[in-house]
């Protein structure tokens, strides 16, 4: 008697708009009360829709991290990259990742990485490809200034400059901001030493996450 042949689980459409809605329900929920509270019947009754449609557009809850983190990802290297096409200038590497906008978003997941390998091996692989655009951007920024690699390593400029908007950010996020303000001065400061031509700092606006 012939086998029965299995196919492949059926997946909506990548550009469905329930597909979206439950992606923006998971989102929502991460930002809000955490990974923890990111369940299927959870993001269901944000997105309001029917419990089984979660497993119908994602296989696993991993799937479903994973494409909220893509999807999050892909806007912000593909904004960062405008922006540097726009004006690629150490201040505006700068004033891009002092942004506070992400932090909490960029904390669950970290904390998320801790628990699931295929989260943990996205973020990294992510974070490889944005730090090759900041490189290349860097040191584009810092020749234009008549910097050359033995006066200031561009990796270096950047993971110091990372590091550094990081540290402030997860901070911020705890409610932490002591000596937050004369940090961010003294780079400011520094950088329209090295950038006398450019204009002024706009600081960014306030951002929940």
């Amino acid at each position: 008697m012939p086998t029965r042949s299995t196919s492949p689980r059926r997946i909506g459409a990548v550009d469905s708009k329930t597909r979206g809605r439950l992606l923006d329900a998971a989102e929502q929920l991460l930002l809000g009360e955490g990974y923890a509270a990111v369940t299927s019947r959870r993001v269901a009754a944000r997105a309001e829709l029917k419990p089984q449609l979660v497993h119908y557009y994602f296989r696993t809850m991993d799937d479903l991290f994973l494409e909220v983190y893509r999807r999050r990802a892909d806007e912000n290297l593909a904004r960062f990259e405008r922006a540097i096409a726009a004006d690629c200038s150490l201040r505006n590497l700068w004033r891009l990742n002092a942004d506070p906008r992400g932090a909490t978003f960029n904390i669950e997941f970290v904390a998320l990485a801790n628990h699931r390998k295929a989260i943990r091996a996205e973020i990294a692989g992510y974070a490889e490809r944005f730090r090759a655009a900041q490189l290349e951007a860097l040191t584009a920024a810092l020749a234009a200034d008549g910097l050359g690699p033995d006066q200031i390593p561009p990796v270096f400029a950047l993971v110091l400059m990372t590091g550094l908007t990081q540290v402030l950010a997860l901070e911020k996020a705890l409610g932490i901001t002591a000596g937050h303000e004369a940090t961010i001065e003294y780079v400011e400061r520094s950088i329209a030493q090295l950038e006398p031509q450019r204009a002024t700092f706009e600081r960014l606006p306030a951002a929940p996450v």
